[in-house]
């Protein structure tokens, strides 16, 4: 006579009150079966076999096979038989009680970003998914681009996805579901303590981490620091970008110390060609130039390689003079040179005769 076939439940009545029969919502312990790209099964012992889908697996922990986990039960039977479970919700339910206890401590923690976007870097811990925001990114990090850089913002973050990261929780809220990471926070007391050492005149080395506009943001040792683009060189620089790379190595020296920044000098460390040069004019001297500016008030004329004289407005000729009816861009004249001030670098010229 053929045997019977027997339910699910009556496999389950046979086994006696040794087998619990599995709810939605509850938590289990089971021993990783194996990982693949969109899934992982865990061996539930009695219990069956757990189903867990990428989705579900959370971005905070590597799991292996043979690892020991504790799952969320999310449905208890599916189609094929396995029950459908969540490692990341059973981990998130015990993160919120780590990060409640590391904000209290302070204590700096290592967490790994997942993704990016232009706001900043998304991060998991301890199963909660929080965020960095750009602005809470250390001096090393911070994307220094041109503010309508936004394709280069998301590429500087993208680079810093799956790499380790010493930050603080700086704010976590559970009912919002709301976990704020700082690195800023994190590197404040190293950094307090670089400052210190520090000062005006000292000569540092560091690393370009962004050029823009108006100069050059450098990594000094985790201290950020600014060459402003009239300290780039002793010549007129017209783009940073030509004389500087992000990620070049950088020799500056210390002009001003603020709360969080220093002022650097990359031309200070050099020698000022115009101190030289400036020797070989002397007042009532004929000289020639080329025009490189026009303005109202006059034009600028380069007369040596670093020496750049001012025609002002008065010496044109007469009351009302347009500097740009009487100069060309780049057009060549002959100059008189009507007074030399080294103290302020500046040399006044009129128009030769």
């Amino acid at each position: 006579m053929a045997q019977a076939t027997l339910s699910m439940d009556d496999l389950l009545a046979q086994a006696g009150e040794d087998v619990k029969q599995l709810t939605a919502g509850e938590t289990i312990n089971g021993t990783i079966l194996s990982v693949k790209k969109h899934e992982v099964l865990i061996d539930l012992g009695a219990q069956g076999v757990g189903y867990v889908p990428r989705r579900e697996v959370g971005h905070s922990r590597n799991y292996g096979i043979g690892d020991e986990v504790t799952a969320s039960v999310v449905d208890a039977e599916l189609d094929n038989g396995y029950s459908l479970l969540s490692l990341r919700k059973a981990a998130k339910d015990r993160g919120w009680d780590e990060v409640a206890v590391k904000m209290e401590s302070g204590e700096i923690i290592t967490v790994v970003p997942y993704d990016a976007n232009r706001g900043g870097l998304l991060v998991e811990y301890e199963g909660v998914r929080g965020f960095l925001p750009v602005s809470q990114l250390s001096a090393e990090h911070y994307p220094r681009v041109g503010s309508s850089d936004k394709d280069e913002i998301l590429q500087r973050l993208n680079g810093l996805v799956n790499k380790e990261m010493r930050v603080r929780i700086l704010d976590a809220d559970r009912k919002a579901n709301k976990l704020i990471f700082s690195e800023k926070e994190a590197v404040k007391e190293g950094i307090a303590e670089r400052f210190e050492k520090l000062a005006v005149g000292d000569s540092v080395t560091g690393v370009a981490t962004g050029v823009v506009d108006f100069g050059v943001f450098v990594n000094v040792e985790g201290i950020e620091g600014l060459v402003h683009i009239s300290e780039i060189s002793w010549e007129r620089v017209n783009n940073p970008g030509d004389y500087v790379k992000v990620g070049q190595a950088i020799e500056a020296k210390i002009i001003a110390i603020d709360k969080d920044r220093l002022s650097l000098s990359m031309k200070q460390l050099t020698q000022d060609p115009w101190l030289s040069e400036v020797e070989q004019f002397t007042k009532g001297d004929k000289v020639e130039g080329t025009v490189t500016r026009i303005t109202p008030f006059g034009a600028f004329v380069q007369i040596s390689p670093a020496v750049e004289a001012l025609v002002h407005v008065s010496e044109l000729g007469g009351d009302g003079t347009d500097p740009e009816k009487v100069f060309t861009l780049n057009e060549r004249k002959s100059f008189v040179v009507l007074d030399i001030d080294k103290d302020n670098r500046k040399i006044s010229l009129s128009l030769g005769k």
